[in-house]
């Protein structure tokens, strides 16, 4: 076997070839002269479709580990791939408990006050959020992937599914109604999330891009803290907007200033809320005390609960949450809308909330199994979501998905398995049994002051600022779905956010750069001449690197964007003095494929260039272009002998000849 050059040695015999004349560097390096660009054999079309399937919805290969088992081991395997528990659990141990049991107290003990404050988003009674907290938890810990991902209500998808099931039907006028919508609304997310799953269809939710989502949250925060003045000031029902943009709120809070307010309210919601805020303080600024921030919201509600008990405060205008119902989730199977025209409305708001709280709940599952270093599979993710949100809409839940503020402190509590949420959930099962009576004197100002707290992490300027240094048009994607959350509502906000994202697609898509390229000095290299200055054109020859497929969607633009570089540069070296460009090659090592109408738009650029004396060549087109090219006859159109290995290569082969015709 022939000893390779070593990388450096390569890199030494290129910057030697470069400082020779370039006619004897062409005639001495014999690779340039003998090597072709490779024709792949001709694919089966039944292969080459079962490929491009299995490479689009099955990438990661999930039936792997099926592959030559027997039959009794794969029913096995199949159980362990629908209930994870089944494969964890047979490691599961003491020390393991241990965490998860300290974790799963903690998130109880901030999931209950939030449960109940997160239901008024959503317009349903309190025991709804206790529900939510108490059926899901249970169904993800066995079908679920995630060890850190705590689940429940969360404040976005509430006042989400608040606001789009308030739009069909009033909550104060036909309470039966609106419950029966917002479960058959969560019952067709997890119908949505579950469908997205099996089918391996998740990249959809990846449409809706980073920067929109945090202009979204944001948005949605500042919403949900407006709407939370309602509780936290005393003003009473009547007085207050049912409207979320931000000039509504804000007329209903200074219109009723006079005769809205109550300062007793007023006093509780400020004290607890800079005790809210404190506790995060001090949870930040030490890791270890990451239990002050959980337990403060429980001790609030405690607290407050306790002196307007002693006070009477109710009784000076301080509105209290008075009833919270005794006992487990009933069934809901039978309220569940499945004809008529709330059937059609129960879908179209279902699929809206699924696909945001599929969107929150997979961004908190990869961030924290980033951290583990664990592998999760997004799928599997969906599915589990989806089954628990099905099972959850027919035992009276509303749309449940994974919380941030709880997942974080699940995960700094030391949490090992998704043991962590079984516990939380049977907490919660007590408190339903046992506790809910207590909750009878708590204060409407402490469940706003709770919220607006968590709220406040949801509002990521630090992001925002990183997204403007990065990339402006991510940024204005960002401040759209922001401004749109705020000023119109939660719905316009996600619209102007998918619009955007779609937006910021196709114009990758119909504008793909183009770039010229420049010879780096004493080298065989050709780079960007605008990221490499020093980089020198070459007499006679345009180089460009087209840095995108070319489809029927910017064919046209890329060929006329080249004709322009050369428009231009033939003016610019005309000016100096310069040979006039004779061989223009293109770079086509980013053009991973090319359609029908990529080669027709190349024909008529291989026309467009005879007319000016100006011969095409290609260099280094991959496997799957070149195929094409060779199909469609381009090849023999524009020469076998001008289609190189590398930009190198072409460069040697038509400096000579552009030497002799200038």
């Amino acid at each position: 076997m022939a000893n390779l050059p070593t990388n450096g040695e390569a890199d030494t015999k290129e910057i030697d070839m470069a400082s020779l004349p370039s006619s004897k560097r062409h005639s001495q390096n014999p690779d340039l002269d003998h090597h072709k660009v490779g024709v792949p054999s001709k694919q089966n079309l039944f292969k080459e479709f079962t490929y491009t399937v299995k490479e689009t919805f099955f990438a990661d290969d999930p039936l792997r580990h099926f592959k030559d088992q027997s039959k009794s081991r794969k029913f096995i395997l199949g159980l362990h791939a629908v209930f994870p528990i089944l494969d964890w659990g047979r490691g599961y141990n003491l020390k393991k408990f241990r965490g998860d049991l300290i974790s799963g107290l903690t998130i109880a003990s901030l999931c209950i006050p939030q449960d109940i404050g997160y239901s008024k988003l959503a317009n349903l009674d309190p025991e709804y959020g206790l529900y939510s907290s108490f059926v899901p938890p249970l169904i993800y810990a066995c079908m679920g992937s995630s060890r850190d991902i705590a689940i429940g209500p969360v404040a976005v998808v509430s006042l989400l599914l608040g606001t789009l099931i308030q739009n069909e039907i009033d909550p104060t006028k036909n309470p039966v109604e609106y419950r029966r919508l917002a479960f058959t609304a969560t019952f067709f997310a997890g119908i949505t999330q579950m469908t997205l799953g099996f089918f391996r269809l998740g990249f959809l939710i990846d449409f809706l891009s980073h920067a929109a989502i945090v202009g979204f949250m944001g948005g949605a925060a500042i919403t949900i803290a407006l709407q939370q003045l309602k509780g936290f000031l005393g003003i009473k029902g009547k007085h207050f907007t049912k409207k979320s943009d931000i000039i509504s709120v804000l007329k209903s809070v200074f219109g009723s200033i006079h005769h809205g307010w109550n300062w007793q309210t007023i006093l509780i919601g400020s004290v607890f809320l800079a005790f809210l805020l404190f506790a995060k303080m001090i949870g930040k600024k030490n890791k270890k005390l990451f239990w002050v921030p959980a337990i403060a919201p429980l001790i609030s509600v405690i607290l407050s609960t306790f002196f307007v008990f002693i006070t009477h405060a109710e009784k000076k205008g301080v509105a209290i949450v008075n009833h919270i119902e005794k006992g487990l989730n009933p069934s809901s199977v039978h309220l569940l809308y499945l004809s008529g025209d709330n059937l059609l409305r129960g879908f179209k708001i279902g699929s809206v909330a699924g696909m945001i709280a599929l969107t929150e709940a997979t961004a908190i599952g990869r961030t924290f199994a980033a951290m583990k270093d664990y592998q999760l599979d997004g799928n599997k993710e969906m599915v589990a979501l989806g089954a628990m949100n099905v099972v959850g809409s027919m035992t009276s839940c509303y749309v449940a998905t994974g919380s941030f503020s709880r997942s974080a402190v699940n995960y700094m509590a030391g949490c090992q398995t998704a043991v962590s949420n079984i516990v939380m959930s049977v907490i919660v099962f007590l408190t339903l049994l046992f506790i809910t009576p207590l909750f009878k004197y708590t204060p409407n100002a402490i469940l706003a002051s709770i919220i607006i707290s968590a709220v406040i992490n949801l509002i990521d300027y630090e992001a925002a600022i990183l997204i403007w240094k990065i990339d402006k048009f991510d940024f204005v994607a960002c401040m759209g779905a922001f401004f749109g959350v705020i000023f119109a509502s939660v719905e316009i906000g996600l619209l102007i956010a998918v619009v955007i994202s779609f937006a910021k697609i196709l114009l990758q898509v119909t504008r793909p750069r183009t770039a010229l390229l420049g010879n780096l000095p004493g080298t065989t290299i050709y780079r960007n001449l605008q990221q490499y200055p020093e980089a020198a054109d070459v007499p006679g020859i345009l180089v460009i690197r087209v840095d995108s497929a070319i489809y029927f969607s910017n064919s046209n633009y890329i060929k006329e964007r080249i004709l322009r570089w050369l428009v231009d540069e033939e003016e610019k070296r005309k000016k100096l003095y310069r040979p006039r460009i004779q061989f223009l090659i293109v770079e086509m090592s980013p053009v991973t494929d090319i359609d029908t109408s990529g080669i027709h738009a190349l024909e008529e650029l291989h026309k467009s260039l005879e007319k000016r004396n100006v011969q095409l060549a290609l260099a280094n087109p991959g496997p799957v272009v070149i195929e094409k090219l060779h199909a469609s006859d381009f090849t023999s159109l524009i020469g076998e002998d001008n289609i190189y290995l590398t930009v190198a290569h072409a460069v040697h082969s038509c400096s000579p000849r552009v030497i002799e015709v200038a």
